[in-house]
């Protein structure tokens, strides 16, 4: 995904959005989720954050798991093999066998690509469309029956700031509500008003 761009996923027909980059912003007041209402919300292990975003995004624990996503960066690969650099017999890639082109074999750490393959797979058959930050989120019609979410992509920082990676957050309404569903957070944040969360996408830098 190309830094500065807030991407949107849309349901078939519809579903999503997104953005990306981001310094911790200020979250609104959490409010009491209503009587009865389970809200399905992974936490973050390794550099899963894309898989957690997903499950979160779908409500759903099984909606994918770390062997599809790995299938699908291998299958991206095959497509589409980065150009190999020429190597002397004696210099073996070892990085290679772990830093792959969509993500790392270790720890995950997925890329847009995989996220545009799992939405649009013949599985889930979701429509991503790219929202780039620069337009205002208030543009985004977060009242449409075709919208299911918002897939950010942002930087934070790790380790008390000595470096930052990507992490992948969903956002989505549910019983008309929309939750930050971060699996870096403790549990569900709720926005309490729409507007809360236009400043929130706009803030995300």
């Amino acid at each position: 995904m190309e830094r500065g761009n807030r991407e949107s996923l849309s349901s078939s027909p519809a579903a999503a959005s997104a953005s990306s980059q981001a310094q911790p912003q200020p979250q609104p007041q959490p409010q009491p989720q209503p009587q009865g209402l389970f809200l399905y919300h992974e936490r973050q292990r390794l550099q899963l954050c894309l898989l957690h975003a997903l499950n979160n995004l779908f409500q759903d624990k099984d909606a994918f798991t770390r062997a599809d996503l790995d299938t699908i960066a291998r299958q991206l690969q095959l497509h589409h093999p980065p150009q190999q650099k020429d190597h002397k017999w004696w210099i073996l890639p070892l990085p290679s066998l772990v830093f792959k082109p969509h993500h790392n074999a270790l720890t995950g750490n997925y890329d847009v690509n995989v996220l545009i393959a799992a939405l649009e797979g013949s599985t889930h058959q979701k429509k991503v469309i790219w929202h780039h930050r620069r337009t205002p989120a208030a543009s985004i019609d977060l009242a449409a029956c075709h919208l299911m979410g918002i897939m950010l992509n942002t930087s934070v920082p790790r380790l008390r700031g000595f470096w930052t990676s990507r992490h992948w957050t969903a956002l989505r309404n549910i019983r008309g509500v929309w939750y930050n569903l971060d699996s870096d957070l403790p549990a569900p944040q709720p926005f309490r008003h729409e507007t809360h969360l236009v400043s929130f996408l706009d803030n995300t830098v």
